[in-house]
């Protein structure tokens, strides 16, 4: 069974920190794009972060630009966020996804986890 599982979220102060992590089973994703998203209460899913997997590059939203980092250990087939100087408004439940090779930057995932809850508190 393919799947996405993320770990990792919590309740954390203002300019705090937390990694994020998603491991991935059932196949290998070494040609495909993976990505990190985010909803907020009463909002709709945004776009975080992107990695792809084979090259590496990165590309990131500007709400989070210099404060998130998304990398990836092949080894361990797993998928990481490490998130910096946290505000309020990054409070969201954080969903990782996978999309199939070739696919946009932001658009096409279609395989999805089922989310970590993310709170930063002042």
């Amino acid at each position: 069974q393919v799947q996405l599982v993320e770990s990792g979220g919590g309740v954390v102060q203002v300019g705090g920190s937390l990694r994020l992590s998603c491991a991935a089973s059932g196949r290998t994703f070494s040609s495909y794009r993976m990505g990190w998203f985010r909803q907020a209460p009463g909002k709709e899913r945004e776009f975080v972060a992107t990695i792809t997997w084979i090259s590496g590059n990165t590309f990131y939203a500007d709400s989070v630009k210099g404060r998130f980092t998304i990398s990836k250990d092949n080894a361990k087939n797993t998928l990481y966020l490490q998130m910096n100087s946290l505000k309020p408004e990054d409070t969201a439940v954080y969903y990782c996804a996978s999309a199939p090779p070739l696919s946009p930057v932001t658009t096409g995932y279609n395989l999805w986890g089922q989310g970590t809850r993310v709170t930063v508190s002042s």
